[in-house]
């Protein structure tokens, strides 16, 4: 089964509320925003801001901010700053020493295209396609994308 981190799911969350928040928003008040526990926020914010998806400021006034518009934030991107690149197996582009079987696999490298195509579809799908309608209020983590994934995939 392939599934995300409960890390990169937060970070999406996140990445979507401080769109919202339109401005500088602290971790406390993120954690309190979405039901996420703060240190887990904290977390995640560290690892978006090492990948340039949201700038920090310190300060009286610090905490974090987008750093491009959610339509140019891939999920492809958070997934990546979250829990490393996209593979779905210890071989795929050509990586050395994942795997026991790597010397007699006679399928070692027929995971690329398999593992490209879920990595295009990811990057075609933005973080402002994971907005909630805009009559939600809430943005706890049992949230719901607004499109379809498999609409993507089937592009």
């Amino acid at each position: 089964m392939l599934r995300l981190s409960k890390l990169t799911d937060y970070a999406v969350v996140v990445l979507v509320r401080l769109d919202g928040c339109g401005g500088v928003v602290t971790s406390p008040s993120l954690a309190l925003d979405t039901g996420i526990p703060e240190p887990t926020v904290a977390k995640v914010l560290k690892a978006l801001a090492a990948a340039e998806l949201v700038v920090s400021q310190r300060g009286a006034r610090g905490g974090y901010r987008l750093a491009m518009p959610l339509e140019r934030i891939a999920v492809a991107a958070v997934i990546s700053a979250v829990d490393g690149p996209i593979s779905l197996t210890a071989c795929v582009d050509g990586a050395v020493g994942g795997c026991e079987a790597q010397g007699k696999c006679a399928i070692r490298g027929r995971w690329d295209p398999v593992n490209e195509a879920i990595r295009a579809a990811l990057t075609r799908i933005t973080l402002a396609d994971m907005r909630p309608p805009a009559s939600s209020d809430s943005f706890s983590i049992d949230h719901q994308p607004s499109r379809s994934v498999a609409s993507f995939a089937a592009e």
